[in-house]
């Protein structure tokens, strides 16, 4: 099996790759940081998240696992004691892949026909780059309502405990192929009116933003910050694509959220 492994670039992730490396090396798998079948990653889910973007190209061809190095992660789930076990997982043992749906993010811009299509493994954030967005939302090919206020948070599942969760975003377990809308500081008053609460959409439908006002946008998706002055639409849905997660063992979700939310 080809492999890689990444790290988040402090002393104690990247010792913990240079083991990794050794002792897969050690058990005959190959090295290959061009088309791995297996990504380790070392840090947080932060260097889960960068991993994603590095491999999206090969989503159906590679599995991704998560050594925490710092706080418990959604993504990384083992800590730096089980490198050896984990190790030992990844050369012997048969796992088990589970898949978590992603976003698809379409920008069209205004006078061009090409389109920049992007997949999000978190969220996709849309905001004004000064005043207010004043944005068309549409669902499903019909118009929804007419949003005014600081942006808007379109989440997958996975990404629902993290942004989405501070604007008030309901926590969605992953296996669920959907999408959520989740508002930033909308005016609500007698002129202008928004739903006011946290939209989640099923696979089948289709969210597409049409900003209204002549303002520059910006578009993030995960950790990456897009600037755009000339957007046309923004058309977001759940994607075909999906990616998929190498278990060695249960990942009980809504205890990883207590535990990190909550505590014991």
């Amino acid at each position: 099996m080809k492999f890689t492994v990444t790290s988040r670039g402090d002393d104690l992730s990247n010792t913990l790759q240079q083991r990794i490396k050794r002792y897969l090396l050690d058990f005959g798998l190959v090295y290959d940081v061009e088309s791995p079948e297996m990504v380790v990653t070392v840090g947080g889910d932060g260097t889960l998240l960068q991993a994603f973007h590095d491999y999206s190209e090969r989503l159906e061809d590679t599995a991704f696992v998560g050594i925490h190095t710092g706080h418990l992660g959604f993504y990384a789930d083992w800590v730096p004691d089980e490198v050896e076990k984990l190790v030992i997982h990844i050369a012997k043992t048969p796992y088990q892949i589970v898949e978590y749906p992603l976003l698809e993010v379409v920008i069209r811009h205004k006078g061009e026909s090409k389109s920049e299509r992007h997949l999000a493994l978190n969220e996709c954030t849309v905001k004004s780059l000064e005043g207010s967005l004043v944005s068309n939302v549409e669902i499903k090919g019909d118009t929804f309502e007419v949003f005014r206020g600081d942006g808007l948070c379109i989440s997958t599942p996975s990404g629902s405990t993290a942004y989405n969760k501070a604007l008030g975003g309901a926590i969605l377990h992953p296996s669920l192929a959907s999408i959520q809308i989740a508002e930033m500081a909308s005016i609500n008053n007698r002129v202008y009116r928004t739903v006011g609460s946290p939209l989640v959409l099923p696979q089948h439908h289709t969210c597409l933003l049409k900003p209204l006002n002549d303002v520059d946008v910006q578009v993030s998706i995960d950790h990456y910050t897009l600037d755009h002055k000339t957007v046309k639409s923004i058309q977001c849905r759940v994607a075909e694509e999906k990616i998929r997660f190498a278990r060695f063992r249960p990942f009980p979700f809504w205890k990883r959220v207590k535990e990190s939310f909550i505590g014991e």
